[in-house]
């Protein structure tokens, strides 16, 4: 599987989609604004990552006015949390097989590149 969820509108994700050549190497994309991230998807990217918290990002608009910044999250808080509000999963999420690749640091968006050469 390979599979990219992303924001359509996020300059970032185009970047990478377009540096991996995504749509070339055939990866599904999913815009999570119009497409929703269900519960399954978000188990999956559990299961790879290790924690809901690793997909969690602290960057989203709507983090600190939620108050979100005083409290001590657990694990289904993070998950309930994105599955609530798309922008608090951290982007983009790929998955190559068994691999993810979460956010837009260097370090994966290299790793994202040589597995998509595979």
């Amino acid at each position: 599987m390979k599979k990219i969820y992303h924001l359509s509108t996020c300059n970032t994700c185009k970047k990478i989609i377009e540096a991996v050549q995504a749509k070339e190497k055939g990866f599904e994309l999913q815009d999570i604004k119009t497409e929703k991230i269900t519960a399954a998807q978000l188990e999956e990217m559990h299961k790879l990552a290790g924690s809901y918290e690793a997909l969690f990002s602290r960057r989203s608009q709507k983090y600190r006015p939620m108050g979100l910044h005083e409290k001590e999250l657990t694990e289904t808080d993070y998950r309930d949390l994105i599955l609530q509000e798309y922008s608090f999963l951290k982007r983009p999420v790929a998955i190559v097989g068994k691999e993810i690749f979460i956010g837009s640091d260097k370090k994966n968006v290299e790793g994202l590149e040589a597995a998509a050469k595979k």
